[in-house]
């Protein structure tokens, strides 16, 4: 895997289609008094998971085709703790025949820029074989809707 030397920079709440509100817990805090970054994972996985039940995409006991995490990376530019509240962006960044890579943000609530920024790449598999399996087409139609129109910066 090549590596960027682009260095990663806060994105403003225009780079993301849809939001979903997240409650920072106790527990989420570390010793250094911030949220520990295994939460922020947690966050993005119940995010995306949250949306695609809403949505009628995601039965979790009966989908015939699931979602599983391949990839997942963060990068941080601001702290975030107990009690505050949180917003979570979402976009998807790309879309192939059996995979789609999400784009996440973590804002303070009410914040103009990402406190951080995750990448979550899902692979999609039938569940009974585990072998890769084409998006099913709603589910592909409604990720389409998530792509930003523009790359703002």
């Amino acid at each position: 895997m090549e590596k960027s030397n682009v260095k990663p920079a806060p994105k403003p709440r225009s780079a993301f289609v849809l939001f979903v509100p997240v409650q920072t817990r106790w527990a989420d805090n570390d010793a250094y008094g911030h949220v520990n970054n295994v939460s922020y994972y947690a966050w993005f996985d119940t995010a995306i998971n949250a949306m695609l039940i809403a949505e009628g995409l995601l039965d979790i006991k009966h989908s015939e085709t699931i979602g599983l995490v391949v990839h997942t990376e963060c990068n941080y530019f601001a702290s975030v703790a107990f009690p505050q509240a949180i917003e979570l962006g979402i976009a998807v960044e790309k879309i192939g025949s059996s995979s789609v890579v999400y784009q996440l943000g973590v804002f303070a609530e009410h914040a103009p820029s990402t406190a951080a920024i995750g990448r979550f790449t899902h692979v999609y598999v039938n569940r009974a074989s585990n072998k890769p399996a084409p998006l099913p087409q709603q589910l592909r139609d409604f990720l389409t809707t998530l792509q930003p129109t523009s790359n703002p910066e």
